[in-house]
């Protein structure tokens, strides 16, 4: 397909573009061909890795400001309607910040790739562990003073445990998505009652002082959580095309992809979220978060991905990202229950073998890169 003729300066030659295959040279006025170039077929690959990249960079930028903007406007306008501020951390900040997941994930899935939505929420759930929870308390060691996080902790357990049941025949059907889902509106009723039945709570605590910090009127609460919404999903459209086009140049698995650079994109709201709180001495309020958007990321988005678009897991995903994630969240339990009359902490020691784990998962990652999808 000819895409038009130019003359080279001080030459005299026409070039002309055939397609993305190769560049022509012709002698004017005989037709002759003087030189054929396969420039064409290199510029339009650079061209092919280039304009998706910027797309997932762009994305995961719009991305990651719009959930701050969506979990701000949700928390203020929960705040004039008089909910507590102990059901607000629960809930719409812990759950909020797993939006950017649940948004990208749906649109994986109804776009016909349901290995990114699944590799971004068991990859974020990763994330969220080794690498977030691990640089939090390298900032700031996490003391664990809330009873409800407590109780928190044996349920992600459990909740883990079933989607590695649902996932062990290697195949998440609708049915599966509509028993995590389940579990999830289950999840989401215990938390609202306790919320609403709760006595002071450390958790409570924070979240309040938070809220009064960033206190804004209804009219501005509304204006950021519509505008976040929208920019989510506009973002989040950009971030999927991006993916898939990366993972389809570079010829690996769009599961690869979405456990790497779109987990960790996705998660970088938490990480801003956990390490300010941290900062302020604020333990519970940064591992709830972690704590709430895991239990998110498992339930609703892996979830709603499957009762969308049903999935085969490849085996490399259950004894590799599964495995990793259930022994995660089992040090997490471990770490953060605490036991014979401590406190549950995470502290240095224990941050930096996190971020170790992480490391070494992620090259892992990065050499199944080489490997054919």
């Amino acid at each position: 397909m000819l895409h038009g003729p130019c003359l080279w300066p001080a030459t005299g030659v026409t070039r002309w573009r055939l397609g993305a295959r190769a560049f022509v040279l012709r002698k004017p006025g005989t037709g002759d061909i003087l030189r054929e170039s396969r420039v064409g077929q290199t510029c339009t690959s650079l061209l092919t890795m280039i304009l998706p990249s910027l797309a997932i960079l762009a994305g995961l930028a719009l991305l990651v400001w719009s959930a701050d903007r969506f979990v701000d406007g949700a928390s203020a306008t929960a705040t004039h309607f008089s909910v507590p501020p102990l059901l607000v951390g629960m809930v719409i900040v812990g759950f909020g910040t797993s939006a950017p997941e649940l948004v990208v994930s749906t649109n994986a899935a109804l776009q016909g790739n349901p290995g990114l939505a699944l590799g971004n929420g068991w990859g974020s759930n990763i994330a969220n562990i080794a690498l977030i929870l691990g640089v939090t308390a390298l900032v700031n060691p996490i003391t664990v003073h809330s009873l409800i996080l407590r109780k928190e902790l044996p349920i992600l357990m459990a909740v883990t445990l079933l989607t590695g049941y649902l996932a062990w025949d290697q195949a998440l059907l609708r049915t599966d998505g509509a028993i995590l889902l389940t579990v999830f509106a289950v999840l989401m009723t215990w938390s609202v009652v306790t919320g609403l039945r709760s006595g002071p709570d450390a958790l409570g605590d924070e979240t309040a002082t938070e809220l009064q910090a960033h206190a804004m009127p209804i009219g501005k609460a509304l204006m950021w959580l519509a505008l976040g919404l929208v920019v989510l999903i506009l973002s989040s459209r950009l971030l999927v095309w991006g993916a898939v086009s990366v993972a389809q140049s570079l010829g690996v698995s769009d599961l690869v992809i979405g456990l790497t650079v779109v987990a960790v994109g996705t998660s970088l709201p938490e990480l801003a979220s956990c390490v300010a709180a941290a900062r302020k001495g604020e333990h519970d309020l940064a591992l709830g978060n972690v704590l709430g958007s895991n239990l998110f990321n498992t339930l609703a988005v892996v979830g709603v991905a499957a009762a969308i678009s049903p999935t085969q897991v490849p085996a490399e995903a259950i004894h590799r990202d599964l495995l990793v994630m259930g022994g995660l969240t089992a040090a997490l339990f471990v770490m953060g229950w605490g036991w014979r009359g401590r406190m549950g902490r995470i502290n240095r020691f224990e941050a930096s073998v996190l971020l170790l784990v992480y490391v070494g998962y992620t090259v892992v990652l990065l050499r199944s890169l080489a490997q054919p999808a």
